[in-house]
C-alpha cells in the first residue's frame, strides 16, 4: 500500500464532493470500449489536492496510495482545460462573500499584464569580443 493509509482529515467530505462533482464535465466513452477502468474522480481530486497542499512532485503521489500520479495529472490537465478549478474558485468566492463578505475596496490588481518574450528583445545587439583576438594560436 502507500504512505497515506487512512483519512488524514484533508480528504474531501461527501458534502463538498457533491458540489465539486456537479462542476465536472461529462466523460465521453472510449470509442473501442477496451481500456482499463478509469480511476474514480473523487480519488483523482484527492490526489490533486494532496499535491497542491503539500507541494510534492506528481511522481511522489504514487507512494501515497491515494491515486497514481499519471491519472491525477491527466485529470488535472483535463479539468483545468474544462475550467473546473476556475468555476470552483468563483463558487467559493461567491459563497464566502454571501457568508462573511469580501471587502473589495482594498484589493488591487497587478499592473504587469503582458508576457515577457522568451527570447528577449527582437533587436539583436552584437556582443563585442574581448580578450583573445581572432588570430590563430599556432606558433610561428
Amino acid at each position: 500500500m502507500g504512505l497515506v493509509t487512512k483519512d488524514d482529515g484533508w480528504r474531501l467530505n461527501d458534502k463538498f464532493w457533491k458540489q465539486i462533482e456537479s462542476l465536472l464535465p461529462t466523460r465521453k466513452p472510449h470509442p473501442l470500449g477496451c481500456h482499463n477502468p478509469r480511476v474514480p474522480d473523487r480519488d483523482a481530486m484527492n490526489g490533486i489536492l494532496f499535491v497542491l497542499r503539500t507541494g510534492c512532485q506528481w511522481n511522489a503521489l504514487d507512494v501515497t496510495g491515494i491515486c497514481t500520479c499519471s491519472s491525477a495529472y491527466r485529470r488535472f490537465r483535463e479539468w483545468t482545460d474544462a475550467g473546473v478549478f476556475e468555476a470552483l474558485w468563483r463558487t467559493g468566492l461567491i459563497r464566502y462573500d454571501g457568508l462573511k463578505g469580501i471587502d473589495w475596496s482594498w484589493l488591487s490588481m497587478d499592473g504587469a499584464m503582458t508576457k515577457v518574450p522568451l527570447a528577449g528583445s527582437k533587436k539583436r545587439v552584437r556582443t563585442r569580443r574581448i580578450g583573445a583576438s581572432r588570430a590563430s594560436n599556432a606558433a610561428c
